[in-house]
């Protein structure tokens, strides 16, 4: 028998460790066919979602997805996101969190075990609750400061 992933224990423990601490929990996701998001808020292939209870409605994480109810621009959405799928949790405060390594799986292949995680250094965050609406401009982003998550090995 295959052992269970520990990336949903380590996405449970972070997040109730976020939220114990006052801080506010977000993830970084890396977006396919398998995950439901609203694409207007996807940049390259990515999102970043506030999963805090103040923004989510019925939030599920258990060993296979993360699942909620969000609003974006006001417009209520539905969200599912595969735990296989999550590149990151962090608090939005401080960036501290933990990275993980996504490898999509082939479509007809078994998935491997989630590989293992590796901490983040604290990184600056801007927090917020409702991710900015798009701009429709194709330009390339403005320089200045931006969180970054780091591996630190």
């Amino acid at each position: 028998m295959a052992d269970t992933s520990t990336k949903p224990y380590l996405l449970r423990a972070l997040y109730e460790w976020c939220t114990d601490n006052g801080y506010t929990p977000h993830i970084a996701v890396k977006v396919d066919g398998s995950t439901q998001v609203p694409p207007e808020y996807v940049r390259k292939g990515e999102i970043v979602l506030n999963i805090s209870f103040g923004a989510t409605h019925g939030l599920k994480m258990d060993n296979e997805a993360i699942s909620f109810k969000a609003r974006f621009a006001g417009v209520a959405r539905e969200i599912y996101v595969p735990v296989t799928h999550i590149m990151a949790i962090y608090a939005a405060e401080n960036g501290q969190g933990m990275a993980f390594d996504v490898t999509a799986p082939a479509a007809d292949a078994t998935p491997a075990p989630a590989p293992e995680a590796a901490p983040l250094a604290a990184v600056p965050a801007e927090p917020s609750d409702t991710p900015e609406p798009p701009d429709g401009d194709d330009e390339p982003p403005k320089k200045g400061p931006r969180p970054t998550l780091t591996r630190i090995k």
